[in-house]
């Protein structure tokens, strides 16, 4: 097998590929050949070093990937070999294979390709716990989406719609605009040459957004939060402009607003049959048409560096997929 090893956390050009024993799965593991990988935010922070999360080294980065199940270890009795999955395990899915928890792998049902399953999990589970959890979201509400032609953003407006909400999309480009329009949003603002405010108050008739779903933070987290609507649920979801805000609370108080943290992968963690349940929703609107992950375009594995580049350009629409 081959993968792209971390030896020194200090970024994407310390990463080489490598050829590795292909390993045998222990118990409660199985062995996966992975057939596509996608990029998430997290993926750059743990080779910066820079992740809660930090790996002893040395590391195959990927935290999300799609494949067949070549092996099972011991009282592995949900999978079997030739099954297709798809994990969401923090590491290993930048290479050709990687052992995987067979608790965190996601039997996929015939017709779910692995280009799609391995850009689903952590977005769409995001945005279900952040929206239907967190929020609470109710049919008719406005939820405004920050970042909205990013992974999670793209995802967000396709649950908020799902659930009946009217969604305004905010993003950098009127191109990202545009897609997010064909994901159904209801307004765009592309707030490079759009007043955010203005534009919120235009849009709302004064009243402001009931759910924010930031996961971009930085300079347009406040002027966002000034804009809420009374008793409106602020989403903490990210920070992939790299500044972590820092709001005033006295806004929260004069709205009546709530400022919630969203941390999918904890909730997973502790409540693991409540994240079973919604994974499951998750599918079946999968299934029926409701959702499906915006594909930026696919590359192969060996591209890992240029890869990384363009989702650092900030350039990514939806999500950027590695294919073996």
């Amino acid at each position: 097998m081959h993968a792209w090893l971390c030896t020194n956390p200090t970024g994407v050009d310390a990463l080489t590929w490598t050829e590795l024993p292909t390993p045998t799965p222990k118990a409660g593991e199985v062995l996966v050949e992975i057939k596509a990988a996608s990029l998430n935010f997290p993926d750059l922070l743990i080779v910066q070093n820079k992740y809660q999360m930090k790996p002893p080294l040395p590391f195959v980065p990927g935290s999300e990937y799609a494949g067949v199940v070549r092996a099972v270890g011991e009282g592995v009795t949900h999978l079997q070999p030739g099954q297709n999955v798809a994990c969401l395990s923090g590491t290993g899915g930048f290479g050709t294979h990687t052992i995987a928890p067979a608790a965190l792998c996601m039997p996929l049902p015939a017709g779910f390709p692995h280009v799609d399953a391995a850009a689903f999990i952590m977005i769409y589970a995001t945005s279900h716990h952040a929206l239907v959890d967190r929020a609470q979201l109710k049919a008719g509400e406005t939820v405004l989406v920050l970042g909205a032609a990013g992974g999670v953003g793209t995802a967000a407006i396709q649950i908020a719609k799902t659930m009946g909400a009217k969604v305004i999309a905010a993003a950098s480009t009127d191109e990202k605009c545009a897609l997010c329009t064909s994901l159904g949003a209801d307004a765009t603002i592309n707030y490079a040459r759009e007043d955010l405010r203005e534009a919120l108050k235009r849009l709302t008739e004064g009243k402001g957004p009931d759910v924010i779903y930031d996961p971009v933070g930085g300079d347009f987290a406040e002027p966002a939060f000034r804009s809420i609507a009374w008793r409106g649920r602020y989403l903490v979801v990210g920070f992939a402009s790299g500044p972590i805000p820092a709001l005033p609370l006295n806004l929260a108080l004069l709205k009546g607003a709530s400022i919630v943290g969203v941390f999918w992968g904890e909730f997973s963690r502790r409540e693991p049959k409540a994240n079973a349940a919604m994974m499951m929703e998750l599918a079946q609107w999968y299934a029926q048409g409701k959702i499906k992950p915006v594909i930026d375009r696919t590359m192969p594995m060996a591209e890992l560096p240029a890869a990384f580049a363009r989702m650092g350009s900030r350039s990514v629409q939806g999500k950027l997929v590695l294919v073996n």
